[in-house]
């Protein structure tokens, strides 16, 4: 029995390992996000490259961000990646601002992003479809 556990516990492991190995493929990464053509002001990104850890930027003003797996700036790894854009703002304990669809807040949203091997980024160009800003009541009816 304590063989099949330390059998287990070694193939669990190496699964993690080598699974979330990005270890020397990272590059720094900055880009933007754009609604209707505007830069998105408020929210964070985040992306999740297969195989390996997800990163993550807050937006500034201009619609910028800069992505971190571990530590600031250290960006992600190249390629083509699923994101996930949550541009929320609390504005007290019962009501939440959305600055973007909430869809947009799911990797299912539909938003991808190019990571290139020099550290540029593809846009990400969202849009209301229509909609617009909205604040949220969170409080049970």
């Amino acid at each position: 029995m304590a063989v099949r556990i330390a059998h287990f516990l070694f193939a669990f492991f190496l699964a993690v390992q080598l699974g979330c190995s990005d270890e020397g493929g990272r590059v720094p990464v900055s880009g933007r996000v754009l609604i209707d053509g505007q830069p998105l002001q408020h929210g964070r990104v985040q992306v999740v490259p297969e195989g390996s850890r997800p990163a993550y930027g807050e937006l500034n003003e201009a619609g910028e961000y800069t992505l971190m797996t571990y530590d600031d700036n250290d960006g992600t790894m190249p390629g083509t990646h699923k994101a996930m854009i949550t541009a929320v703002e609390s504005i007290d304990g019962w009501h939440n601002k959305w600055h973007a669809p909430k869809k947009y807040s799911t990797f299912d949203g539909g938003v991808t992003v190019e990571i290139r091997p020099d550290g540029t980024a593809s846009d990400i160009e969202l849009s209301w479809d229509g909609g617009k800003p909205f604040v949220e009541d969170n409080r049970k009816n």
